[in-house]
């Protein structure tokens, strides 16, 4: 009796062992589709996609300092301000036809001549001097804004190298189709009037596209594809057609 219950102890703990086996692997796989539902979804977060392969906020994308929280509206005072003044000088430069140095002139003549009675006037009426503050320009705001400018001037050059080697001909017509629809809007308005719409455009459209930017991005991914297959179709017919020469590195036999 005792070898027969020796021999059934055993069987009892090789049937616990299956059982607490399957309990881990039961476990194991419910661990691995989780972490392959996150792999996924993770997935499905970084194919989102984003305007001019955007990967950073807009405030980024604007260098993140005070320029971009003039451009976004975050100081409204600011952004009014500037953009009161541009307002202020497209009217009297276009639609008044003030020229730039006569209105300077008239400004400092203005102010110079109410400074100057006013500072003599002060003696005979027993008031005190006024007051004029000292006006200086900060340096910090005005590099921030060179080294911004820099750096969009500089991937701007280094686009149109890359477009001038003739290595890819779908950039080169999206560039010469670019100038030509610029070329076209330059001979409607003048170069002031292209650069105030293009300053209201930089004070519109990167707050719009932040708040907005799901939709503009969905809208914009549509319009994309339907720009490929446009393009493809005109490179079968009319690209694919164009006669070719040699290739110049071609070993001579």
């Amino acid at each position: 009796m005792a070898e027969h219950h020796d021999h059934d102890e055993p069987k009892g703990e090789s049937l616990i062992d299956k059982i607490s086996g399957k309990i881990h692997a039961h476990d194991s796989s419910s661990s691995d589709s989780d972490n392959e539902k996150v792999d996924t979804s993770g997935s499905i977060k970084s194919k989102i996609y984003r305007l001019f392969g955007r990967e950073r906020p807009v405030h980024k994308v604007f260098g993140g300092g005070k320029p971009a929280d003039i451009f976004l509206w975050r100081n409204k005072k600011v952004s009014g301000g500037v953009l009161g003044g541009a307002t202020v000088a497209w009217i009297l430069f276009e639609l008044l036809e003030y020229h730039f140095l006569t209105l300077i002139c008239h400004i400092c003549m203005a102010a110079l001549a109410v400074v100057f009675l006013w500072s003599n006037a002060s003696f005979f009426i027993n008031k005190s001097l006024p007051h004029i503050p000292q006006v200086h320009i900060p340096e910090e705001p005005v590099k921030e804004i060179a080294t911004a400018l820099r750096v969009e001037i500089n991937r701007a050059i280094a686009v149109l190298r890359e477009i001038a080697s003739g290595r890819d001909l779908k950039s080169f017509l999206y560039a010469i189709a670019g100038l030509w629809v610029l070329s076209i809007v330059g001979t409607w308005f003048n170069f002031l009037t292209l650069l105030y719409i293009g300053v209201i455009l930089l004070f519109t459209v990167p707050v719009f596209y932040e708040k907005y930017d799901d939709k503009v991005d969905t809208l914009a991914e549509k319009a994309i594809a339907e720009i490929k297959k446009q393009y493809v179709v005109f490179d079968e017919k009319v690209l694919s057609k164009i006669p070719r020469g040699p290739l110049k590195d071609k070993k001579m036999a």
